[in-house]
């Protein structure tokens, strides 16, 4: 630790500033607790507090917060801040949690009435740095750059993996492109601050300003001396004079108010882990409390049991019960109960009759839950170590597997058709792994499947749906980690290697856990009219899933190897080629060295800002920004993409073939809010189409043998489809039940020419516009992806909805809807909550209103698809084809065919596709390619 009296380190942080940017960093997808409270702030925030008193170790701490009402600068002008949108809810819900976390941690909070925080840490900081600290101004602001000088530094902490910066003198300087850092309260008067509502002189921007302050040094001088100034701008300062010297004065940090500079008052001290305890179980943190309050308690007396299958169950545990194999949880775990304080009887089934007990015993049960124990996350590659069982809560059964092959299967064949039976229902959570591993193993899981995580996915798309987080929420109740048995990191072992009875322990609880989960859900699920849902959609599609991801589909590895070869050799010509233009060799996979060879050597624009290590920022942003007008910027990104298409997966797909020389992607049904299945391990779903270098990779995924070829069936359009048949729009109807193509239709429309007179940019527009529509996106998104003006972007929307009035009212309907009921749903009933649908916040509400706008659409679509692949799965196994369901991507359906059976499976496959949701009021449209690999066959 620093010692205070010789390493004077003050940290002030900006409470408001910290607050907000918590908050809105996690905008997309908030962090909401069981209790449905909004913890991203509150969370964002000790994040950021924590981090910086790890890592920096300050001697000194403060937070600075505004005070309520207005300040002494509304005096000055009466409409400061007015544009300021009203303050999120969320964020007025989580100041006092943050306030109770700064008194936990013992650190002060600084409130002057009628001054701002950055007053307030003007002041501070300078009457620090006077009494020879170092201090540190905690903010994102940019306006206190005013203030940095040699013993006063800005730092701003990380945000999205950007890492901290900390800007000193030069860095202000080199950002704003000035003199000395007081020169941004010049420049600040100059072009103004639109969060803060301060005007500056209309027309003058960071460039101008910047270019007359260097030129006379200060804003006062500049107005003394405008017969200097030519043309237009000449006109602005003498205008805006006054409004222009009230703007710096609006601008300026001052430093002055009434406060004093108490060392000891801002000394760090230990803080109160108690009180921190209690907040943090409140709010439900788990990582981060684990992080600083860290230390696991001893364990205490135990109350479970393990005994024989044939012991009476009883209500406590008999005196002879065994000490716990774990710890107790933390005193900051969010749950109460656990292993070690409730009344389990977990039990172990080895010998072939107590396996024949547990078997007998099953097999009267109309429901129960199970799980698997492996060896690996990989369900087709994972070793079986066991089973486990209950039917009754607080009762469960652990069967031990040997690793030996044949005696496994012989243990699991036992088990086999009671797995089989389809008069018993099976409660699992994630039941598709489960079911791919015993699979492998001679048992196929049959009956009705009860999966809960997939059931909570259902009731809470945008959650996340781990057993353990389930388990504090639904049942107050914090399960084993499994990282108390394997550990974590290198020396982490796999289930095999612990010993048996701990893992009793463990797989019985999660069986437990699990049946009592359902049993908490299920009425949720009724009560919510989501169980058509899940028994005509989800619940079928597992197993749907479980087969597309036990086929796999084949690779040809030495393609890939070869086209590695290529791109390598491409890489290669790319790197002379740059070289030649930079006129000298660098390391071109370096940001450093590419920063200055482009922007310090060869004078390329640079609009940006160093890093707090003085580096020039090279990322694809900033190097797009130039990269049409110098061509060694357009060849370096193109090194880039190649260098990343490379390593992700033309050289990284040969590694994830599967001894079969097959890949086995997992697809995942829990993830997208919309109902969209995703992929990963690897995501075959993101394989680039749009470059021909990316779809190259596709080349390399072909038919099983020379005897089959691959099929993709793909939905044409489908969301504009589907947005036309719930709208009832009659002009895209119109254009669909012709045959039309929609964006050339939608340009004639909105362009007002003949269809046959369209042009390939309006297309373009009009395609661009349909999607942006779709999407929720407005006149922004519209001018950066179309390139053209803010007003051309506004008038070509409004022409769009001015012909395609139907839809523009289904969106508004859709919006308006929501807003009453909370939510949006899709044509099945699929639901997703929209909690700032209603929202203060212009951003939060904009973005739920996009979510409105798209999740029917997207979720429609979902489903469909969906629809699509359970019923084609079935019709494949009723039919006898040899025909295989292998991937699914997006709109997509891809299968491993044999080459005779090709002409009889692909017209019932897209009768199925189109047929998937009947009654649409327009066409669907599937088309169907093939070919001898996913490029060809796409």
């Amino acid at each position: 630790m620093p010692n205070p009296a010789t390493d004077k380190r003050l940290f002030l942080l900006d409470g408001h500033a910290l607050v907000y940017r918590a908050h809105f960093a996690f905008i997309n997808r908030p962090l909401i607790n069981s209790k449905g409270v909004n913890t991203s702030a509150m969370h964002g925030f000790t994040r950021t507090l924590w981090d910086l008193m790890k890592n920096q170790e300050p001697t000194h701490l403060a937070v600075v917060f505004d005070p309520e009402g207005p300040t002494f600068r509304n005096e000055l002008a009466a409409d400061y801040k007015a544009n300021r949108e009203e303050q999120p809810e969320d964020i007025g819900i989580a100041f006092p949690y943050i306030h109770q976390i700064l008194q936990a941690f013992k650190i002060p909070i600084i409130i002057v009435p009628n001054f701002e925080a950055d007053d307030v840490i003007g002041t501070l900081s300078k009457q620090a740095a006077r009494a020879g600290y170092q201090v540190y101004m905690v903010t994102p602001d940019k306006d206190y750059g005013q203030l940095v000088e040699e013993k006063i530094l800005m730092y701003k902490p990380s945000r999205m993996g950007n890492g901290v910066e900390i800007l000193g003198v030069d860095d202000i300087k080199d950002k704003w492109n000035i003199e000395h850092p007081e020169q941004v309260i010049d420049m600040l008067g100059l072009m103004g601050d639109s969060v803060d509502n301060i005007p500056g002189v209309p027309g003058i921007g960071p460039k101008t300003a910047a270019k007359l302050i260097q030129q006379f040094g200060s804003m006062e001088a500049l107005l003394e001396n405008t017969d200097q100034i030519r043309g237009k701008n000449q006109e602005r300062l003498r205008e805006y004079r006054d409004q222009a010297l009230l703007s710096k004065k609006l601008a300026t940090i001052i430093q002055d108010v009434p406060i004093t500079f108490d060392p000891e008052a801002y000394l760090i001290e230990p803080f109160d882990r108690d009180y921190l305890t209690d907040i943090f179980r409140e709010l439900e943190f788990r990582s981060i409390a684990n992080e600083i309050l860290g230390v696991e308690e001893e364990p205490k007396s135990a109350s479970s049991a393990q005994g024989d299958l044939f012991a009476p169950a009883t209500d406590s545990a008999p005196a002879s019960a065994p000490n716990r194999s774990f710890k107790q949880p933390p005193a900051h775990a969010i749950a109460d109960q656990h292993l070690g304080n409730t009344k389990q009887a977990y039990h172990k089934a080895a010998t072939p009759e107590e396996r024949a007990a547990l078997i007998d015993q099953l097999s009267q049960q109309k429901l129960f839950a199970f799980d698997t124990e492996t060896t690996s996350v990989d369900p087709t590659t994972a070793e079986l170590v066991g089973l486990s069982f209950a039917w009754k809560s607080g009762e469960a059964y652990y069967v031990p597997v040997p690793a030996g092959r044949a005696e496994a299967e012989a243990i699991v064949a036992e088990f086999a058709p009671l797995l089989a039976d389809e008069s018993i229902e099976k409660v699992g959570q994630n039941l598709k792994y489960d079911m791919i591993v015993l699979e492998r193993y001679g048992a196929p899981v049959k009956g009705k499947l009860l999966d809960t995580m997939v059931i909570h996915y259902l009731l809470h798309p945008d959650k996340r749906h781990k057993m353990d987080l389930l388990s504090e929420e639904y049942l107050n109740y914090k399960p084993i980690p499994i990282e108390a048995l394997i550990g974590k990191g290198k020396k982490q072992l796999t289930m095999r290697d612990v010993p048996v009875e701990k893992v009793v322990e463990y797989a019985c609880e999660d069986a437990d856990i699990t049946l009592r989960l359902y049993h908490a859900l299920w009425p949720e699920l009724e009560e919510e009219g989501l169980v058509e849902l899940y028994e005509t959609v989800e619940a079928p599609l597992i197993p749907v899933l479980r087969d597309i991801e036990l086929e796999g589909i084949n690779v040809d590895t030495d393609f890939l190897r070869n086209y590695s070869k290529v791109l390598t050799e491409e890489l290669q010509s790319i790197e002379r080629e740059v070289y030649k233009m930079a006129g000298s060799e660098f390391n071109i996979g370096s940001p450093k060295q590419i920063g200055e060879i482009l922007f310090g050597r060869m004078g390329v624009p640079y609009k940006g800002r160093k890093t707090k290590t003085g580096q020039y920022k090279t990322d694809e942003a900033t190097l797009a920004e130039v990269s049409a007008d110098f061509p060694i910027v357009k060849q370096i990104l193109r090194h880039r993409s190649l260098s990343k298409l490379l390593g992700t997966y033309v050289d990284a797909l040969p590694l994830l073939v599967n001894e079969d020389g097959r890949i086995h992607s997992s697809f995942n049904q829990t993830i997208a809010a919309t109902g969209r299945l995703s992929s990963n391990n690897p995501n075959l779903q993101n394989i680039p189409v749009r470059t021909p270098e990316g779809a190259e990779i596709r080349k390399a995924f072909i038919p099983r043998d020379a005897d089959h070829i691959l099929l993709a069936s793909d939905y044409s359009q489908i969301e504009l489809r589907l947005v036309a048949a719930l709208s009832q729009d009659e002009g895209m109807l119109e254009a669909f039940r012709s045959g039309k193509d929609i964006h050339t239709a939608t340009a004639a429309l909105i362009f007002d020419v003949p269809y046959e007179e369209v042009s390939r940019v309006q297309r373009y527009q009009a395609k661009t516009i349909n999607f942006a529509i779709l999407y929720g996106a407005g006149a922004q998104r519209l001018t950066q992806e179309l390139e053209i003006s803010r007003a051309e972007a506004s008038q070509l929307i409004a022409n769009y909805y001015e012909r395609f009035t139907g839809l523009k009212q289904f969106m508004s309907g859709t919006v308006e809807k929501a807003r009453e009921e909370g939510c949006v749903t899709t044509l099945l009933g699929r639901k997703r909550s929209l909690r700032d649908i209603n929202s203060r916040s212009g951003v939060a509400r904009a973005l739920a209103e996009r979510m409105a706008m798209n999740t029917p659409i997207q979720g429609t679509a979902a489903d469909m698809i969906k629809l699509a692949m359970i019923r084609i799965h079935r019709m494949l196994r009723d039919k006898g084809f040899r025909t295989r369901m292998i991937l699914q991507v997006h709109d997509e359906l891809v299968f491993d065919a044999p080459r005779d059976e090709v002409e009889k499976v692909t017209p019932l496959i897209e009768e199925l596709m189109r047929e998937a949701l009947p009654d649409l009021a327009v066409p669907i449209v599937v088309e169907t390619g093939k070919g001898e690999n996913w490029l060809e066959a796409h």
